[in-house]
């Protein structure tokens, strides 16, 4: 077959720019018209340099997202996307950096590479003070350092050791590689995880405060990697919630430097500078989408998505312009083939992914179901809660929802999908997948995979699916880091991913079956009912 549909796309390149719609009974036609327009008139690059190179990184609810956002939402209707809006969900305070610099001065002048920590309050003007090393991981910390760091910076985190990567920087999968997650994945429950991951994530506030009320004018924290690599991710963005002073992420190598230097004495000063502006004009993020209307209003709804939001060390480019570039140009492959499918697809571009998957999330309480999370939570913490809290209530929208395929691994090509453990799926993924075992993304693993916006789905039994995609040089440095910009993407690879996410969601569209589904999930017994909890934890 795959033969014969790579001759097929060869020929459709001859024929008239303007191709005549797409009927939903011509599947083997369809899947070559979308490798033929996919591969050979692909514009992905060019909407990837519009974003990253002109608009750049776009933190939850700040202004250059919703730059981005009107970007977004105008290309959506240039493509020629049905219902085309935005929906606001409970989020936070926008952030909006407008310059930053960290500098030692003594003993000698340096600039540092430092980043300020997401949601930090503004420095008043240029504050230059000394260093103190005093590393504070929990709260049990603070009573060693109380009178001991009036006028200072605190630099809150252990130097750690120079560590040199044995593993290569940049990496493409190997069969070997993909096959080691062809494996059914146990589940676990440990009822004590979300308390645990609650308390992780406050400490930065608590920290703060302690900080504050002992007279230290701001504290640094080390990157966790090396290289001169530096990131900011911050979570302090609800009102009455953000940090007490202000908070500088520094690179490994000068942190250490600072660290060697206060230890030999006398304690470097250095400078740090940032400015920054809160903004409460709107607390609501906002989530985008666009629709191909399907033919039958009874059949359901399929989907795609990535996540539109980024950190702002880099443009946002691997995580997730690549994602949301493969959205929008799968979007458009179709809508120029004129395709008439069965059930609607909706195209999704998420806000506040890095916070906790609270984008996808807002939609699935809205449309698909809820769950008894106490409404206090927000954030991380409600996050964490949110996949423990039980029973599962549908809403009617529940049953619509087909399938839903995401892509938030980096601009690498695809190799395949997960099944997350759903082995009834695997076979029609497969048959899904087929026509593109020559571009190296016929497999499908039965593990699961997390951290992004299928997650939510999966965790209330609807068919949410994340592809396995060549790595690259993403876990390695540059994922949420300085160096996620377009450089990094790759051409052939984003408009294999596109035009792989377009032939799958037009496949599930026009399906005469629905993808099969897990059952509605109900609360777990402990997977160890005889754990004994660490009392430090």
């Amino acid at each position: 077959m795959r033969n014969a549909l790579l001759g097929s796309a060869t020929a459709l390149a001859l024929v008239a720019a303007t191709p005549a719609p797409l009927r939903a009974d011509a599947s083997d036609a369809q899947v070559a018209a979308v490798i033929d327009e996919g591969l050979n008139r692909s514009e992905a690059m060019v909407t990837a340099s519009q974003l990253m190179d002109g608009i750049g990184p776009r933190l939850t609810n700040s202004q250059n997202y919703r730059r981005a956002a009107d970007w977004a939402t105008a290309r959506m209707a240039a493509i020629g996307l049905q219902n085309v809006h935005r929906e606001g969900f409970d989020f936070g305070l926008g952030w909006n950096i407008e310059s930053y610099r960290a500098t030692m001065v003594s003993p000698r002048r340096i600039d540092l590479m430092a980043i300020p920590v997401a949601w930090s309050p503004p420095t008043d003007g240029v504050l230059r003070a000394g260093v103190v090393v005093a590393p504070m991981s929990k709260v049990e910390h603070f009573a060693a350092w109380k009178g001991k760091l009036a006028g200072k910076v605190v630099m809150i985190s252990l130097p750690g050791a120079t560590s040199e990567s044995t593993k290569p920087v940049f990496q493409r999968f190997d069969d070997k590689q993909i096959s080691e997650y062809d494996r059914y994945d146990l589940p676990s429950f440990d009822p004590a995880t979300a308390d645990r991951r609650a308390k992780r994530t406050n400490f930065p506030l608590e920290l703060s405060r302690f900080l504050k009320a002992e007279g230290a004018l701001a504290m640094i924290r080390i990157s966790y990697r090396d290289g001169m690599l530096v990131h900011g991710e911050g979570y302090n963005y609800r009102p009455g919630e953000t940090l007490a002073l202000p908070a500088f992420e520094v690179a490994a190598e000068d942190y250490r430097r600072l660290v060697r230097l206060a230890a030999g004495g006398p304690a470097p000063e250095i400078e740090l500078q940032l400015n920054a502006r809160f903004d409460d004009s709107t607390l609501q993020a906002e989530n985008l989408f666009g629709d191909i209307t399907g033919s039958d209003p009874k059949a359901g709804y399929v989907m795609a998505g990535a996540h539109f939001d980024s950190w702002i060390a880099g443009d946002g480019a691997a995580d997730n312009g690549a994602g949301s570039v493969v959205v929008l140009e799968a979007a458009r492959i179709l809508q120029r083939l004129g395709v008439k499918p069965r059930r609607t697809i909706r195209f999704a571009l998420w806000a506040g992914e890095e916070q906790g998957l609270l984008g996808s999330r807002a939609y699935i309480e809205r449309y698909l179901a809820t769950r008894p999370v106490d409404p206090k939570l927000t954030g991380i913490a409600a996050y964490s809660a949110w996949s423990q809290a039980w029973p599962i209530a549908p809403k009617p929208g529940y049953a619509e929802l087909k399938a839903y395929f995401n892509l938030d691994n980096g601009g690498g090509k695809v190799r395949g999908i997960y099944a997350e453990n759903n082995i009834a799926a695997e076979p029609m993924l497969k048959k899904w997948l087929s026509p593109f075992e020559g571009m190296g993304a016929s497999r499908v693993v039965t593990s699961k995979t997390g951290g992004t916006d299928h997650v939510y789905l999966q965790a209330i039994g609807l068919p949410g699916y994340q592809f396995i995609q060549d790595p690259l040089d993403y876990d390695s440095r540059v994922h949420h880091s300085n160096l996620d910009t377009l450089d990094h993407l790759r051409g052939d690879d984003l408009r294999q991913a596109a035009t792989i996410m377009a032939a799958m969601l037009l496949q599930a569209a026009n399906s005469d079956k629905d993808l099969p589904r897990m059952p509605l999930p109900s609360k777990p017994v402990p997977t160890d009912p005889f754990k004994v909890r660490d009392p430090d934890e």
